[in-house]
């Protein structure tokens, strides 16, 4: 058999299994149990939060309640006769839209209604979008219209009054490590707890994205899954080595620091993206630092959080949130420079002597002695 992807294969087929979305799960749930189904829906939200996934099933749920799994599976394949996908972005002409109306006088073959599943429906032209106007405004009683997009913006406003619209949030880590646990294990697949943090934070709140990562994991024939292993697969920096380089700022051993930022770009990391990796990882230690180990802004293993909160404690607040502005300052500057590398090591070094540098305020106010108290007062803790 031919191998499926994860996403396909582990998608939702019922409200109850929706992930992440729940309350819009519920409510087009609560409208077809009362009778209220409208006749055209718009579902907005970044790519890989459930959009097709839910307008399956909301389309599943009207014409198949008897969950007939014959008529389920021709439905979630997309190959049902009476729930119609089209793919905005290759059938955007007036043309197309034309089709559709014309097709939309004939009523549906086995199913209550003819729904019609428009995937990037901003991808339409402006002559298509006034061809659908009329039919959307005042549709057969057969038909319903299930719009997905995003890119809500470009719909035109005429199309959205005529729509109830649904805003698809992203799915937090926490729900993405839960299920991509669940897959793990229906997929007899042991991972570190760290990795699968690492993958669910990687798909910046797309479960689609998360389980595509997962995908190329397993393709690599390891049968346990670990953080060395994505951090070979995507080039990532060495997690192990980003805290000794964290450490070795707030010791303020510049000869170690740049030794740690030598052997991170010995191994292929780019200097951008050793600075994203620092800034992530700051923005945790200012977070611990300021809500305690058992924050949920800090979206990590229990253990890992832990060690984060003890090294969050060799720095100042103030000190960590002016190594973030630094650190962003030179990431931006690293795009245009001739020598990234130079400008990289010098701003590590900087972060290194940041407890050293007194603070000009500080000394203006005391009349050009620096109170003993205030050194350090904007960096690692000495």
């Amino acid at each position: 058999m031919a191998y499926t992807a994860l996403a396909r294969k582990h998608r939702s087929r019922s409200f109850d299994t929706v992930i992440g979305q729940e309350p819009i799960a519920r409510t087009l749930g609560a409208a077809i149990d009362s009778d209220r189904v409208h006749h055209a829906y718009l579902f907005t939200g970044t790519r890989g939060v459930g959009k097709t996934s839910m307008a399956r099933i909301f389309a599943n749920e009207l014409n198949n309640p008897e969950h007939n799994e014959e008529i389920a599976n021709a439905v979630f394949s997309g190959q049902d006769t009476d729930v119609i996908e089209i793919d905005g972005a290759s059938n955007r002409g007036v043309d197309e839209a034309r089709e559709i109306i014309a097709n939309a006088v004939y009523k549906p073959m086995r199913g209550r209604f003819k729904i019609y599943i428009i995937d990037e429906v901003h991808m339409l032209t402006k002559e298509a979008f006034n061809a659908l106007l009329k039919t959307m405004e005042e549709p057969p009683e057969h038909v319903k219209f299930i719009l997905c997009t995003t890119e809500p913006h470009k719909v035109p406003p005429t199309i959205q009054s005529r729509c109830q619209r649904f805003d698809f949030r992203n799915i937090s880590v926490a729900r993405i490590a839960d299920h991509l646990r669940d897959v793990l294990g229906r997929e007899k697949f042991k991972a570190d707890d760290d990795l699968v943090f690492m993958v669910a934070r990687l798909g910046n709140g797309s479960m689609r994205d998360a389980l595509s990562l997962m995908d190329r994991l397993m393709a690599s024939g390891e049968k346990n899954l670990t953080v060395k292993l994505l951090e070979e697969l995507i080039g990532l920096p060495d997690r192990e080595r980003m805290g000794e380089l964290v450490d070795a700022i707030a010791q303020g051993d510049h000869a170690k620091v740049l030794g740690s930022i030598g052997s991170l770009l010995d191994k292929g990391d780019a200097p951008e993206q050793l600075l994203a990796a620092l800034i992530e990882r700051l923005r945790d230690l200012m977070v611990l630092s300021a809500c305690g180990p058992k924050t949920e802004l800090v979206e990590l293993p229990d253990e890992t959080k832990q060690q984060e909160f003890a090294r969050a404690s060799n720095f100042d607040a103030p000190g960590i949130v002016h190594m973030i502005a630094l650190c962003e300052s030179v990431q931006r500057s690293i795009k245009s420079s001739p020598a990234p590398r130079a400008l990289l090591e010098a701003c590590m070094v900087r972060l290194a002597m940041t407890e050293k540098i007194a603070d000009v305020a500080a000394i203006v106010a005391s009349g050009g002695s620096l109170p003993k108290q205030t050194v350090g007062a904007a960096g690692p803790k000495g």
